[in-house]
């Protein structure tokens, strides 16, 4: 496996990332980057990106629920932003991602975990807490689901699996902004782009959409199956915080309602925004989650 390293050059002066990197090892030679801000000994808080972003995404979100008092972590991805990138798609595939996870996770000795995912951070998220349900205490979704290949997928979707496989051009900024409401600055734009200084560098973008099960023959299919098992008697806290204008999973929001005990009497909210609801609501989502915490303390 031929591993990629983005050079740190390209991430100097990013707007609003003034947070100390930390690596850790998830296999020989291949390096995972994670934010880790707040109180070491207070109970973390795992906020994991999905396509095509990287923990820039939260990057308004961290600071808040640090300065609440808690452990924020957010991992780059095997493949995305600070970590190393496997040149080929076929170095990628659903259980690496969380074979890569569970062993970043579990070398942090990570408990008590409040879970935040959204996109394929909840297709990787929720299958970590269904797998390891003793380390996760809530979980909060915004704009995510756990597909088993049994229900119809979005044509947005199908959209953009074609333009991920068959597409030379992948311009992962144009991508970020597209589900973005609001317009971001140029120094927005080249941060999502700073992972990526070449095409051979976006090996991991242009892999995942192609990893979603949407059969039940599918190699990820049983296992999400076995995670939805776990997840129908999930009676920790579940929120779900979606936002107004996301076509991609809009929905998704009430069919988890509905299945997973933990939801049942939350505070579900939806959010104005796009489908990076980080970049159109930080605040009302980072409020969430701190009141989640708060309210269970309380309690």
């Amino acid at each position: 496996m031929r591993i990629l390293r983005t050079d740190e050059a390209r991430f100097a002066e990013l707007p609003d990332y003034p947070f100390s990197p930390h690596y850790l090892d998830v296999e020989p030679g291949l390096r995972m980057h994670y934010v880790d801000e707040g109180p070491r000994d207070s109970a973390p808080v795992l906020m994991l990106h999905g396509e095509p972003s990287w923990s820039y995404l939260y990057r308004h979100m961290i600071p808040l629920v640090a300065e609440a008092g808690h452990r924020v972590l957010a991992p780059d991805l095997v493949g995305f932003g600070k970590s190393d990138k496997p040149a080929s798609v076929d170095d990628y595939s659903y259980e690496r991602h969380i074979y890569w996870l569970s062993r970043w996770l579990k070398a942090l000795d990570l408990k008590d975990i409040t879970l935040v995912c959204q996109n394929w951070g909840s297709l990787l998220g929720l299958r970590l807490a269904a797998e390891h349900p003793d380390l996760f205490r809530r979980i909060i979704v915004g704009n995510g689901m756990l597909p088993t290949g049994e229900a119809p997928v979005p044509v947005v979707f199908s959209l953009l699996k074609a333009f991920a496989t068959h597409s030379p051009w992948f311009p992962v900024s144009r991508i970020v902004q597209l589900g973005t409401e609001r317009t971001m600055s140029r120094a927005e734009i080249a941060a999502y782009e700073a992972p990526f200084p070449s095409a051979e560098f976006k090996a991991g973008a242009r892999a995942f959409p192609k990893l979603i099960p949407l059969s039940a023959d599918d190699p990820a299919s049983d296992a999400n199956k076995a995670a939805w098992r776990v997840l129908e008697k999930w009676k920790k806290p579940f929120i779900t915080c979606f936002s107004s204008g996301d076509p991609i999973t809009r929905g998704g929001d009430r069919h988890m309602q509905r299945r997973i005990p933990g939801a049942h009497g939350q505070p579900h909210i939806t959010l104005r925004g796009g489908h990076f609801l980080q970049e159109d609501s930080p605040d009302d989502f980072a409020r969430i989650i701190i009141d989640a915490c708060k309210s269970e303390m309380a309690a």
